[in-house]
C-alpha cells in the first residue's frame, strides 16, 4: 500500500534509508533490495530534536544528517515517514482514470471525496485490489462506470518542501515521503501473508503521543482511527502511581517486573476501552469477528503491556516482527538487540518497503 507523495517511479531502487519522524525517537533503516530477497543490513533509534512541533529546515537537516551517519551513509536516497498528526489516510471510491489524473481529481475536490477541505495538499493514492474467496488478487479490472476502492494519503505541501529542502541541504535525495499510518500495514503484509489475506485483523500501533488502529479484512484496510493516548501518558500514569521519576517510569516500563502490573492495568484500561470500541464498530459493520490483534511500537517491546492490553480487549493480542522475511544483514551488536527493538521499526520497515 505506498502513497509516495512525490518522486515516484516505476523502476525500483537498490537500497533505501527510511527514516520514521516520531514523537520521541526516529527510527530509521537501511534496507537493501536483493531481487528476490529484502535484507536489512542496519537501523538505528535516536532522540528527536527538541523543536520537533515546529522543525526548521537547518534543525531537520542537521537531524537527517546524523540519522544517515549512524547507518554508515551507504545510500544517498531516503523515504520519510511523517507522523499521524502530520498525514492524512482516507478511503475513497473514484472512477477508473490514469493515477496522475486522480491525485489532481482529489486535490480540487477534497470536500467530495475526503469529507474535509485540504487547501494546499498534496496527494497520491494506491488502489485497493480486491480478492477472491481463497486470499488470491483479482486482477479483473472494474466494468465500464463501475468506480474503484481508493486509498488516499496526503500531507501539507509547504511540509513536503520542508522535507525535500531539509533532505538537499543534508546531501541526501528525498525519494518519498509517506504518511507513517501505511507503514506498518505495508510491513505486516509482508510479514504475515496468510493472516493478512484471509483474516479480519486490528493492527495497533502504540506511538509516543498517539495510537493508531486499523481494521484490515482480507487484506483491505477497511477502516482506522487515531487515538490521542500512547506511550507518553502511559510512562507519565505510571511515574505519577509509583512517585517515581518520568525518567524511572520509562525504565521499567518496558522491562516491567511483575510488582508493576496493578499501576499498569488501569492505565491500559483507558486504551482498551476506546480500542474494544473501535473494533466492536468494525465486527457489527462487516458482520466478522476480529481474530488477532498484532501491536507494534515502542510499547509494544513490553510483554506485560500486550498482556495487559489482551485482558482488556478479549482478542489474543501478540507483538510482531516487521522484518521477519528480510535477510538479517547486521552487525552483532544490533543482531542481538534487534529482536528486542523490532516493533519499534514497524513504521520504518514499512515505508522502506514502499520504496525499494
Amino acid at each position: 500500500m505506498p502513497l509516495p507523495f512525490f518522486n515516484t517511479r516505476a523502476k525500483r531502487r537498490d537500497e533505501i534509508i527510511a527514516i520514521d519522524l516520531g514523537g520521541r525517537h526516529t527510527k530509521a533503516v537501511h534496507v537493501q533490495n536483493k531481487g528476490d530477497q529484502l535484507s536489512l543490513v542496519g537501523y538505528t533509534i535516536q532522540d528527536a530534536p527538541n523543536e520537533k512541533s515546529s522543525l526548521s529546515v537547518d534543525v531537520l537537516a542537521e537531524h537527517l544528517k546524523s540519522v544517515v551517519g549512524a547507518l554508515g551513509e551507504n545510500s544517498k536516497s531516503v523515504v520519510v515517514s511523517l507522523g499521524v498528526v502530520d498525514s492524512v489516510v482516507r478511503r475513497a471510491e473514484m472512477p477508473p482514470m490514469p493515477m496522475d489524473d486522480m491525485r489532481q481529481l482529489v486535490k480540487f475536490n477534497t470536500k467530495n471525496y475526503l469529507q474535509q477541505d485540504l487547501p494546499d495538499h498534496v496527494f497520491d493514492c494506491s488502489l485497493v485490489v480486491p480478492r477472491s474467496a481463497n486470499g488470491e488478487k483479482d486482477s479483473a479490472k472494474p466494468a465500464p462506470g463501475q468506480k474503484q476502492k481508493v486509498v488516499v494519503g496526503g500531507c501539507k505541501r509547504q511540509l513536503a518542501d520542508d522535507i525535500a529542502a531539509a533532505a538537499r541541504d543534508a546531501g541526501l535525495n528525498a525519494a518519498q515521503v509517506v504518511p507513517g499510518l501505511v507503514g506498518p500495514l505495508n510491513a505486516f503484509e509482508l510479514s504475515e501473508p496468510e493472516v493478512f489475506a484471509n483474516e479480519a485483523v486490528a493492527i495497533v500501533d502504540l506511538g509516543f503521543r498517539n495510537s493508531t488502529i486499523s481494521m484490515l479484512q482480507q487484506g483491505e484496510l477497511i477502516m482506522h482511527r487515531i487515538i490521542n493516548m500512547g506511550g507518553d501518558r502511559i510512562t507519565q500514569g505510571l511515574a505519577d502511581a509509583m512517585g517515581i521519576s518520568y525518567a524511572e517510569a520509562e525504565g521499567i516500563k518496558v522491562g516491567m517486573p511483575t510488582e508493576v502490573q496493578s499501576s499498569l492495568e488501569p492505565l491500559m484500561s483507558s486504551l482498551g476501552r476506546e480500542l474494544r470500541a473501535f473494533i466492536d464498530f468494525f465486527e457489527h459493520q462487516q458482520d466478522v469477528g476480529v481474530s488477532q490483534v498484532f501491536v507494534s511500537g515502542g510499547c509494544a517491546r513490553g510483554d506485560l503491556l500486550v498482556q495487559a492490553l489482551q485482558m482488556e480487549l478479549l482478542v489474543p493480542c501478540k507483538a510482531w516482527n516487521p522484518a521477519s522475511r528480510f535477510t538479517l544483514a547486521l552487525n552483532p551488536e544490533q543482531t542481538a538487540e534487534f529482536a528486542n527493538v523490532s516493533p519499534q521499526l514497524a513504521v520504518a520497515v514499512g515505508a522502506a518497503i514502499s520504496a525499494v
